[in-house]
């Protein structure tokens, strides 16, 4: 079945015309956002890439030459072929990235909630050193969500931190089960849905994907 040229000019035409009116909104919401500061976004849910979305925006904002922090609440327990590839790949920047990993393994693994709570707030310490230095771009705390959850730390504490930064500076926070009091304070909130996963499927974790 072929395209008639009439029909395939009638079609051409409306997408045109479509074009058109999408680019005239699109246009009119760009000239509307004016405002220029630090951002607080929030990668949570059930699905995969919350934590890889924020290093993709950690890697985004070193290529603008930006400073950048890292502070990874909960993980940090031995992997058994070593850091995980984002830590390996960011470590060779010392320059640029300050990279902090704070925890000691997921909470299944540490089975100990009173030295859950202490790494909790020793990284917490740590991330406020960043979150108060206007040199720093972009922070990225890495599974804090988790740490709030479980109130290993006291959520208000740390929105007040957060409202405390440097105006021009962008903070990244991942993590399942974000709190309500954090989604209604962030300005960008992204939910990832799981659909299926290999993990399910009996596939193992594996570097270059998950590690």
């Amino acid at each position: 079945m072929t395209i008639s040229e009439d029909n395939n000019d009638g079609l051409n035409e409306r997408h045109r015309a479509r074009m058109q009116r999408k680019k005239a909104v699109v246009d009119a919401k760009i000239a509307a956002a004016t405002d220029v500061r630090g951002v607080l976004l929030v990668n949570t849910g059930n699905g995969k890439g919350k934590s890889s979305s924020g290093f993709g925006m950690v890697i985004r904002a070193m290529g603008h030459d930006m400073q950048v922090g890292v502070v990874q609440f909960i993980k940090g327990a031995a992997l058994p072929n070593g850091a995980t590839g984002e830590e390996r790949f960011l470590r060779r920047f010392p320059e640029q990235c300050r990279f902090h990993v704070m925890g000691e393994g997921y909470t299944w693994e540490t089975q100990d909630r009173t030295r859950d709570i202490e790494k909790a707030q020793a990284a917490w310490a740590c991330a406020r050193e960043l979150l108060s230095d206007p040199s720093i771009g972009l922070v990225l705390l890495d599974e804090l969500n988790i740490a709030l959850k479980y109130h290993y730390l006291d959520v208000q504490t740390v929105l007040a931190d957060l409202r405390a930064r440097p105006a021009a500076q962008h903070v990244v926070i991942t993590g399942r089960g974000a709190p309500p009091e954090l989604i209604d304070a962030a300005d960008t909130v992204t939910d990832m849905t799981l659909v299926k996963h290999a993990f399910s499927q009996g596939i193992q974790a594996q570097p270059g994907v998950e590690l």
